[in-house]
Formats: C-alpha cells, structure tokens, sequence
C-alpha cells in the first residue's frame, strides 16, 4: 500500500515536471516580409547574449535576450539597416555583444593578439634552433678523442 501511494505522487509528480516547459512563453513576431525574417534570424544569431556571455540572443532564455530580440525586431520593423541596429546594440552595450566586434584600437589585440603570439612564438622556436644548432657546431674535439674515434672506425672497418 505505502509503495502504491509512493508510486502515485512520483508519477503525479513526473507528470507535472513534463509539463512545465509547455508553460514556456514562445516569442512570435509578425513580419512584413521573409527577407525581414531573415535579417532577424541572422542579427539574432550574430548578438552574444549580456547574461549568458556564449550564447546569442536568439537561443537564451535569459531575460534580457527576450527583450534584444524584441528591439531587433522594432528596428527591423522600422526599417534600420543591419549596420544602424549593430551600431545601436553596441553603443548601448558595448562591442562585447558582437561576436564579430569591429576593427577598432580597442578592439586591434582582439583581432590580432593571436596571430602576434603565434609569430612571437615562431620566432623564439626558430632562435632556439638556431642557437642549439651553434652550440652543436661548436663542439669540439680533442686530438685524443679524434685519435680513438679514427681508431674505432678503423677497428670496425677491419
């Protein structure tokens, strides 16, 4: 009996816990034109997220994600370019919303730090080759040493 009541309020339960992202609000926007859905799946998608930092605004539940998507599509709606809705998104929020940040001074290491950290470490790799392959050059032998290695090659000739 106590497993039967158990049993019950577990799938009562269960069945509560699977209906709730039924319950989840789901966004809809009516748009004038598919070029204009586009345009509002690509920004969408081209936006980071404020709250969940890798996730773009189209696919965060996050509150503020909800309320991006729906200044992307005001803008959209009111006939803004995708560069006037980029520049507005990042005067308000910063070129860290951008997944693709503009080239700016700001922004230069962003874009190139890892390409100058792979040359500089080309570039020590290659001095250390080169200083390993003078040490290796410099190595000499003395007229003992050069006299019994003759000897063993002589000795393995033989």
């Amino acid at each position: 009996m106590f497993f039967n009541k158990l049993f019950k309020k577990s799938f009562c339960l269960l069945f509560l816990l699977l209906t709730f992202p039924v319950l989840g609000a789901i966004e809809e926007y009516a748009f004038n034109t598919e070029q204009d859905e586009e345009r509002f799946r690509k920004l969408t998608y081209e936006m980071r997220c404020p709250k969940c930092l890798n996730a773009p605004i189209a696919d965060s539940d996050a509150p503020i994600a909800g309320d991006l998507r729906q200044e992307v599509f005001v803008q959209i709606s009111d006939g803004r370019s995708n560069e006037e809705i980029k520049d507005f998104m990042s005067s308000r929020y910063g070129d860290f919303i951008l997944y693709r940040p503009r080239l700016t001074p700001a922004t230069f290491l962003l874009w190139f730090g890892p390409l100058l950290l792979l040359l500089a470490g080309l570039l020590i790799a290659r001095r250390m080759m080169i200083k390993s392959q003078a040490e290796q050059g410099e190595i000499a032998l003395s007229s003992e040493e050069q006299e019994s290695l003759r000897q063993i090659f002589k000795d393995k000739q033989d």
